[in-house]
């Protein structure tokens, strides 16, 4: 009997041994990344190292001003609320803001995490508590217009000068539901120590109702926003409608072509050429803007243009800006199609000059364009030349105004020799006939410069 109660003894010290050991295990380590500061929206990114990535709890709260909001919990998170980022790892990422937490206030805070793992065969647990102080800035940016008479034709361009401060938010124009960013004012010739001082070009497209919504908006980096409006005025503008007689000679010509040097579309029967026009005019013409628009992306936060842009010479216009244009084919009407640009012909292959100064973007086959060109002019502002039977210039190349880029040609879905040309603001068509106007570039953009501290 004693034998037995010295082993019961031994047993139960053991086990009274394991279980102070236990208490003393260490807990899972914890790591807070985010946030620093957040706003309207912001973020908290935490990894917690466990061994199997088991956690028993993990409890997060915000600590402000004495108060103690929770966050999240594990208990109640539900499946699969973290992500596993290894043997050992899971991450928890959830947004963190005044949107997600109305409680918060501006001012300085504290996230407080709490995890423990399971020890002694899950009869006990590990405990660990971390913390991270982080920022609430709730204060909107500030907006003031400087530019004064602003008057925009029906898909056409504008200008304005503005100030948006801090100096660092994001800021521009929206017009109804697209955006039109700013750029620093010393891009713009302007004579300026102040950082917050912004020029922005801006459109009202084609298909934009006359009375759309024009402001100028700033938001920082946690969603804090402020728009404010400013004095316009529209000038409404009739589009002309046309109709575009197809035939089998034309597909036949233009079709196989396309087909060939276009990859990006799929068609499954090739040899049906007016379903496979049809798919080049409406999914190929749709890929070949998308890649016009993301060229807006890499423009020069600079002004590269100088004074009026030039109209090819020597040329007749053969279709206009916003022509609503209708397809038949064997006296049916198979589609509808805007022409976004002005076809501008001479003779055939002639010489293609640069409308202005600027940097080539893009030179190469596009799908529906042929051959084609476009040149960065800066702060948005770009030209686009298609339909070309070769081209002259490469990307990266500096051109000047009157330098020749190209000729025209027949290429794409043009129906003959000509130059397809348009402007492009922002990644999306606007008229050139703004732009080709020296009055217009006077009293619209250069002027305004000049107000606000451009040289003469």
């Amino acid at each position: 009997m004693r034998i037995v109660a010295i082993v019961i003894a031994l047993a139960v010290l053991g086990a009274a041994g394991a279980w102070v050991m236990a208490g003393r295990a260490e807990g899972p380590r914890i790591e807070i990344t985010e946030p620093d500061v957040v706003g309207q929206i912001g973020r908290v990114a935490i990894a917690v190292d466990t061994p199997g990535g088991a956690l028993t709890r993990l409890d997060v709260h915000i600590e402000q001003d004495g108060a103690t909001v929770p966050f999240f919990s594990l208990a109640e998170a539900g499946d699969a609320p973290l992500t596993r980022a290894g043997e050992n790892r899971v991450v928890l990422e959830r947004p963190l803001g005044k949107r997600h937490v109305p409680e918060l206030r501006a001012g300085a805070a504290k996230v407080v995490v709490t995890a423990a793992r399971p020890v002694l065969f899950g009869y006990r647990e590990a405990e660990s508590v971390a913390s991270r102080e982080f920022e609430v800035r709730l204060a909107p940016p500030q907006i003031a217009v400087l530019s004064r008479f602003h008057y925009i034709n029906h898909g056409g361009s504008e200008l304005v000068v503005y100030r948006a401060t801090p100096a660092d938010v994001e800021s521009g124009v929206r017009v109804g539901d697209l955006e039109y960013r700013g750029f620093p004012a010393t891009g713009a010739g302007i004579e300026t120590s102040d950082s917050a001082l912004r020029v922005a070009f801006f459109s009202l497209q084609w298909d934009q109702p006359v009375d759309t919504r024009i402001s100028i908006y700033a938001r920082d980096a946690y969603g804090n926003e402020t728009t404010a409006p400013f004095d316009y005025q529209v000038t409404p503008k009739q589009f002309r409608k046309s109709t575009i007689n197809l035939d089998d000679r034309f597909l036949a010509r233009v079709v196989p072509a396309i087909l060939a040097n276009s990859t990006e579309l799929d068609v499954e029967d090739p040899s049906d050429l007016l379903a496979a026009y049809l798919r080049i005019n409406r999914d190929l013409r749709r890929m070949n803007n998308e890649t016009i628009a993301a060229l807006a992306e890499s423009t020069a936060p600079e002004i590269l243009w100088r004074g009026p842009f030039k109209q090819l010479i020597n040329t007749a216009v053969e279709a206009g800006f916003a022509d609503q244009r209708t397809y038949v084919y064997n006296g049916e009407t198979v589609d509808n199609q805007v022409h976004l640009g002005y076809d501008l012909a001479s003779t055939a292959q002639a010489p293609v000059f640069s409308a202005n100064r600027g940097r080539v973007v893009y030179a190469g086959w596009l799908g529906i364009y042929g051959n084609c060109v476009i040149i960065d002019h800066g702060m948005g502002l770009q030209s686009l030349y298609a339909h070309l039977s070769s081209i002259d210039v490469a990307v990266g190349d500096m051109v000047e105004m009157e330098q020749r880029i190209g000729r025209t040609g027949a290429t794409g879905l043009a129906g003959g020799d000509h130059l397809h040309f348009t402007m492009l603001l922002g990644g999306r068509a606007v008229t050139p006939l703004d732009w080709w106007s020296p009055k217009w570039v006077e009293d619209r953009i250069l002027r305004k410069l000049r107000e606000a501290g451009a040289p003469e």
